[in-house]
């Protein structure tokens, strides 16, 4: 009888735990290892179909692949269903559009690091306390030491659009909630790539032009959709399931380190110690936001 009265997390399975905890943290690192990889790999085609044409490629690979897994259905939505969705293809689209314009100018691990910015000024600004403003700071100054001598080293343009796609990343995240508040499963998801695709298309084909349909392009671009889109999704799932949400946010803020490795390592793009100093601020100023934003959130009912 007291065999049954024990908790659900005894002795012996703290193994399993430890163990379950592991491949949860790989999950997520091997998530965002696919996704800066991927980002890499995009930066080897510009030179082919141009920036439009990249990210067409991604988003329209990527919504064909996603509406053949889920089939979502198109009857039995009201009309605040299908404008949260088309919010959200608006700001897929700009998300995508402006971060690879950002890393056609800048390396990829500073565009990452700006593009933090967006989620990180959006966990401060929920969170309301004075500790989130102090971690705001922080990221302020890796922003100053990431600018030190003046953007011009980093390209003025490439700075506004790797902000550009922060805000876009910030607008995802809230949007991202509403639609999958509203549609099961993953089928929201893939109606807003499709109007993102089709958002894009226009620029995509006056930049690529025919060559989008090479058979080599199309293989990298195929690459590009499993590697910054279908696997890391299905990681992060994964990986959701066997941890906190805000374990997962942290191991998240290391995505500007993985983008610099990234990017040295696929795309030879060197940065200066100031550069990765400052990177290592940001990361850090992430990093604390989110425990102070899930501190906040901690007393509420689980959703």
């Amino acid at each position: 009888m007291t065999d049954t009265l024990l908790p659900a997390s005894t002795p012996t399975d703290a193994p399993t735990q430890r163990h379950g905890g592991v491949l949860a943290v790989g999950l997520v690192l091997g998530g965002a290892l696919s996704v800066q990889f991927g980002s890499a790999v995009a930066a080897l085609l510009f030179p082919r179909t141009g920036v439009a044409g990249a990210v067409t490629l991604r988003l329209t690979i990527s919504a064909v692949l996603l509406l053949v897994v889920c089939r979502p259905r198109l009857r039995g939505h009201d009309r605040s269903a299908w404008l949260a969705v088309g919010a959200f293809g608006l700001a897929l689209a700009g998300m995508n559009s402006l971060f690879y314009q950002a890393i056609e100018r800048i390396p990829l691990g500073p565009t990452v690091t700006l593009e933090v910015l967006g989620p990180l000024a959006l966990s401060v600004f929920t969170a309301r306390r004075l500790a989130s403003w102090c971690w705001a700071g922080l990221a302020l100054a890796g922003v100053a030491l990431l600018g030190q001598g003046g953007f011009d080293r980093l390209n003025p343009a490439g700075v506004a659009f790797a902000f550009g796609a922060g805000t876009m990343w910030a607008a995802y995240i809230v949007l991202s909630a509403r639609v999958g508040g509203r549609f099961p499963g993953a089928d929201g998801l893939a109606l807003a790539l499709t109007l993102a695709a089709l958002v894009t298309l226009p620029l995509g084909i006056a930049d690529g032009g025919a060559v989008l349909l090479d058979p080599q392009v199309l293989a990298f671009g195929a690459a590009l959709a499993v590697l910054a889109s279908g696997l890391p999704y299905t990681l992060e799932l994964l990986a959701l399931r066997r941890m906190p949400t805000s374990t997962f946010a942290v191991l998240m803020s290391l995505g500007p380190a993985v983008a610099t490795l990234a990017g040295w390592l696929v795309l030879r793009q060197a940065l200066t110690a100031s550069e990765c100093v400052a990177i290592v601020l940001v990361i850090a100023a992430s990093i604390g936001a989110i425990r102070v934003s899930a501190a906040v959130a901690g007393p509420r009912a689980p959703r």
